[in-house]
């Protein structure tokens, strides 16, 4: 797979620290991976969730460091690519108000 918006993940990383090692180690096996569908996803990270969000995509959401942190990520599975969306603490991401910002 490919990452665009690498340096975001680094960014996300330099911003809240105790995140930064799960994202390293998250651009590492997301790079390495050929995933074709969610299915696929989930065995590598068994708590990634599909999200319907308000333009009627959906969007892939992972756990970071156990419930702290939200990954939110949009994947075309066709073309290899993962796009970074958004990076939350778990207070924001219970807000929903992202859903409507992508």
């Amino acid at each position: 797979m490919r990452i665009i918006k690498e340096m975001f993940l680094v960014e996300m990383g330099r911003k809240h620290p105790k995140a930064a090692r799960y994202l390293e180690a998250w651009r590492t096996v997301v790079k390495s991976a050929t995933w074709r569908n969610l299915v696929e996803v989930r065995r590598t990270y068994p708590g990634t969730d599909s999200v319907k969000i308000s333009s009627g995509r959906q969007v892939l959401v992972f756990n970071v460091c156990g419930n702290d942190y939200r990954l939110i990520v949009a994947v075309h599975f066709n073309r290899q690519i993962v796009y970074t969306l958004r990076f939350l603490t778990h207070a924001e991401y219970s807000k929903d108000r992202w859903k409507a910002e992508l």
